[in-house]
């Protein structure tokens, strides 16, 4: 199986473990998550490979990050070491944009860590908005710039910056070089349940 085949398999089942264990429906994902039943359906069955967009409104829906869908279930057993050669690597089928996760698959912690790749010029935008669990993110620039929007406002990160944000308000990240950028991205859930607006 070649890697491309081997994540979209962990990808299906995943999605497919984290629905079923929090007893939603399609029907019911879609509906809370605006994407369609049959796109669900056939992400969950391996023959679709969806965008970074349609990935992290699924996993706003299911109430955990989008890291966490590359993830393995979380084990006291897992290993707390995370080599870079058994690191799951995908890249979005709509930007281009690479992504790794960084932390020890399936160890228990409430911190996750991704290592992103944005090509010259690609953009990447997620109008998620409200989800289920809060979401903590911070984004330190390895090497290039990078502009996030969130809402209205629009920051420009250089090698070196951090920008922390909570995120529950759609946000776009934009390479306006025309060089690839590496940035570094901090997750941390917190599990109490955000009301509705």
């Amino acid at each position: 199986m070649d890697e491309t085949s081997d994540i979209s398999a962990h990808l299906a089942a995943r999605l497919r473990d984290l629905r079923a264990g929090s007893g939603m429906t399609l029907e019911g994902l879609a509906e809370r998550t605006g994407v369609s039943r049959s796109m669900i359906s056939l992400i969950e069955r391996g023959e679709s490979s969806p965008t970074a967009a349609v990935l992290d409104k699924l996993a706003a829906g299911l109430g955990v990050t989008l890291a966490s869908l590359f993830a393995d279930r979380d084990s006291a057993a897992a290993h707390p070491l995370s080599r870079r050669d058994d690191q799951r690597v995908w890249r979005d089928p709509g930007s281009g944009y690479i992504r790794r996760n960084l932390s020890a698959p399936g160890f228990p912690s409430p911190i996750e860590l991704v290592e992103s790749v944005l090509p010259p010029g690609a953009r990447v935008a997620y109008d998620t908005g409200h989800r289920a669990a809060a979401v903590h993110q911070q984004i330190w620039i390895v090497e290039g710039a990078v502009e996030i929007t969130l809402d209205e406002e629009t920051h420009r990160l250089a090698t070196g910056d951090c920008l922390s944000m909570r995120l529950d308000r759609p946000i776009v990240f934009r390479n306006p070089t025309d060089h690839p950028a590496r940035y570094v991205v901090a997750l941390a859930t917190d599990p109490r349940p955000v009301p509705s607006r």
